[in-house]
């Protein structure tokens, strides 16, 4: 019965409540402003996504899916194109990453192999949607070190993965991270729902 109702959850998650809305636009601010600074500054992480990783795993994958898709509509018609290409990218972290968060906690150590097991499959699209779509430039930061990597002999599919595996994975670790602070210091009761 109990796995039962698991699966349910799953497939139809329980009615949003306001509670729960808030919390969403709160992840959304979280993406929009570590996008910002990223953006900004150039760096070689993105720090957009720290937002999506807390409502999966506050809310499980379903859940997880809005906060991307939100920011990806919001950056891309204002500051930044290249987020709704990438938008697929951020629904897709956050789906593996609810999923995830659902058989392994993401807490102490197992933050460093479950930042590696969510980074993989968004990678993979990535990568994908870098290279063929962009020819390996974007605004981001990494852009630099895939045009040198290309330019020593790399084929530009590789060049675009073997940065993008190492900026998505620290990314994401960092995004866990403070994540997990954030759960450590904010009471449950803010962000549990009491139906």
């Amino acid at each position: 019965m109990d796995k039962q109702n698991t699966q349910t959850t799953m497939i139809n998650p329980s009615p949003i409540s306001v509670k729960k809305l808030c919390i969403i636009a709160f992840a959304i601010a979280l993406n929009v402003i570590g996008g910002h600074i990223a953006l900004l500054l150039h760096l070689p992480v993105f720090l957009d996504s720290m937002g999506t990783i807390l409502i999966a795993i506050l809310f499980g994958p379903v859940y997880g899916m809005l906060p991307p898709l939100l920011y990806g509509l919001v950056m891309g018609f204002t500051v930044d194109i290249f987020s709704l290409y990438y938008m697929p990218v951020g629904i897709l972290l956050g789906l593996v990453t609810g999923l995830v968060s659902r058989k392994y906690s993401l807490k102490s150590w197992r933050i460093i192999p479950g930042a590696f097991l969510i980074t993989i499959p968004g990678t993979i699209a990535s990568a994908v949607i870098t290279a063929v779509l962009f020819g390996g430039i974007t605004s981001s930061g990494t852009t630099v070190l895939v045009q040198i990597l290309n330019k020593a002999g790399l084929n530009l599919t590789a060049s675009v993965f073997i940065v993008q595996i190492l900026a998505d994975y620290l990314d994401r670790l960092i995004s866990l991270f403070l994540v997990a602070a954030l759960l450590a210091v904010l009471p449950q009761v803010l962000y549990r729902d009491n139906d």
